[in-house]
């Protein structure tokens, strides 16, 4: 990570906004989940056929996979799966992608271990598009949906 790095997702993790969207574009109404060990959001960034998707992270702040430990690890991806399912049924997708970047040359760049869950459609181009950044009204429908998922479901145990 860079000298002098203000991690974002550490400053969601605490509450904090950025209201010129210069270092948190993330607002606390893009959270769907959060328990005492990881949060999952509705991403900032958003690729043209698959609107929507989650990212999840450890609340400690873990720069790569190779720092994460085990049973952070099993926190994460045994909520992936319930985002998957979330998805599945509020997005009525027809597949799930997960994606996870490490190191420079693994195409990181935000200092802070993530993992993207994203909502597949057939013939959606996911890989050969480019994301944008979205408006936090239209990230805020999609939270709704799947927090609503969340409180009607199983949910990971803190």
């Amino acid at each position: 990570m860079p000298s002098n790095y203000t991690c974002p997702f550490c400053l969601i993790v605490k509450g904090e906004e950025d209201e010129d969207n210069k270092l948190v574009q993330t607002k606390q109404q893009d959270i769907i989940y959060k328990d005492n060990h990881v949060t999952a959001l509705i991403a900032t960034l958003w690729w043209p056929n698959n609107k929507g998707h989650v990212i999840i992270i450890p609340n400690d702040h873990y720069e790569n996979i190779f720092d994460l430990p085990i049973d952070i690890a099993t926190r994460i991806h045994t909520l992936s799966k319930q985002v998957s399912f979330a998805l599945k049924e509020c997005y009525e997708c027809d597949g799930i992608s997960t994606r996870q970047h490490n190191e420079p040359g693994g195409s990181q760049d935000v200092w802070h271990y993530h993992l993207h869950v994203y909502p597949r459609y057939f013939n959606d181009n996911l890989y050969l598009t480019h994301g944008s950044l979205s408006d936090p009204s239209e990230r805020l429908s999609h939270a709704d949906k799947l927090r609503a998922w969340f409180q009607s479901n199983i949910i990971v145990n803190s």
